[in-house]
C-alpha cells in the first residue's frame, strides 16, 4: 500500500513538472543570440520589436524589425495592434529595456514573448547581420589603431565603454568625471560611446556594458564589466 502511495505521489509530481515546463516554454523567455536568430527564421511572420530609441535603431537593427521605443510615450499604443495570442520577438542594446518591455507585455496578456539575451551588443559580437536601411549611414567611429595610440600614454588611461541608455553607465558617469578632475595629473579618463563605435567594440570584444579598462603604457592592466563603485575603481588607480 505504501509503495503504491509513493508511486502515485512521484508520478503526480512528474506530470505537474512536465505541465509547468510546457507552459513555461509556451510563454517565450530569454534566448541567446544564436537561438534568437533561429527563432526569427522559425517564426517568419512574428513581429520583431526593437525597443531602443530611433537614433539607436538607425545605427543598425535586425532586418524587418519595427522600432517601438520602450521609453517613448506611445509604446502601449503601438503594441496594442499586435495579436497577443501570437509570438513576438523583442530586443534592445544589452537586454535591460527589452526585459522590462517583455515583462510589461506579458502582464498585458501577451502569451509568447521572446527576448534577445545581451541585445545588439551580443548580436554584433557574434557577427550576425544588421541593416541600417537605405538612408542611414553606419557610424565609422574610432579605429583600433587610433585607440592603441590613445591609450599609449605616460599617464594611466581609464577607458569607459558606455551607452546613453545604459542605467549603470549613467550611474557611474558622475564619479568618473570626478576622477578625471581630481586625478588629472595621474589619470586620463576617456569615455567611448559603444553605439557610435561598433567596429571598435567588436574588435576589442566589448559585448556588454558598462566596461572599464585601465591601460598602463599602452598595455591593458585591468578590466571590469558591469557596475562598480568609485572606491573600487580608485583602488585600481
Amino acid at each position: 500500500m505504501k509503495k503504491t502511495f509513493w508511486f502515485l505521489t512521484i508520478l503526480t509530481g512528474i506530470l505537474l513538472y512536465s505541465c509547468s515546463q510546457s507552459q513555461a516554454t509556451g510563454s517565450g523567455g530569454q534566448l541567446n543570440v544564436t537561438d534568437f536568430a533561429a527563432k526569427v527564421k522559425q517564426l517568419p511572420d512574428a513581429p520583431i520589436l526593437d525597443v531602443r530609441t530611433p537614433g539607436e535603431f538607425d545605427k543598425g537593427h535586425l532586418d524587418q524589425a519595427k522600432n517601438v521605443d520602450w521609453n517613448g510615450s506611445d509604446f502601449d499604443a503601438q503594441v496594442a495592434s499586435l495579436d497577443k495570442s501570437k509570438p513576438v520577438l523583442v530586443y534592445c542594446l544589452s537586454g535591460g529595456r527589452s526585459g522590462a518591455a517583455a515583462a510589461h507585455m506579458r502582464a498585458e496578456g501577451f502569451k509568447e514573448v521572446y527576448e534577445m539575451e545581451g541585445g545588439i551588443m551580443k548580436w554584433r559580437a557574434a557577427d550576425l547581420p544588421l541593416t541600417t536601411g537605405s538612408t542611414a549611414a553606419k557610424p565609422a567611429g574610432m579605429t583600433q589603431e587610433q585607440f592603441a595610440a590613445m591609450v599609449k600614454s605616460d599617464k594611466l588611461v581609464l577607458v569607459d565603454f558606455y551607452a546613453d541608455w545604459c542605467a549603470p553607465c549613467q550611474k557611474m558617469k558622475p564619479y568618473l568625471m570626478e576622477i578625471k578632475d581630481d586625478m588629472k595629473d595621474k589619470v586620463e579618463v576617456v569615455r567611448i560611446n559603444a553605439d557610435d563605435n561598433q567596429t571598435l567594440c567588436k574588435d576589442l570584444k566589448i559585448d556588454a556594458l558598462p566596461v572599464l579598462q585601465l591601460y598602463r603604457g599602452g598595455q591593458l592592466s585591468w578590466t571590469n564589466q558591469g557596475y562598480i563603485s568609485k572606491e573600487e575603481v580608485v583602488k585600481k588607480l
